[in-house]
């Protein structure tokens, strides 16, 4: 059974987290050993937790929050 990008993406967080059952880990895997964008979104998420973990601040353009949420409704629709 595959998964195809847009339910990869539902996946992304537990996997990172080690929190996926076996069978949806392997089928998640699978997907991203040949799949280019989700690899990369993969990298992205895992870049994202590594800078929010850095105790420095930082501030994000104003606006931000808004562009991303919207960004992130659309892709999910």
């Amino acid at each position: 059974m595959g998964i195809d990008c847009k339910h990869l993406w539902n996946y992304i967080s537990e996997y990172l987290d080690w929190t996926l059952l076996n069978e949806t880990r392997e089928t998640v895997q699978k997907h991203l050993d040949h799949c280019e964008i989700c690899s990369a979104i993969l990298d992205s998420t895992r870049n994202m937790i590594i800078l929010v973990a850095d105790d420095r601040i930082f501030e994000l353009p104003v606006g931000f929050s808004e562009r991303l949420h919207a960004r992130i409704d659309l892709e999910l629709t």
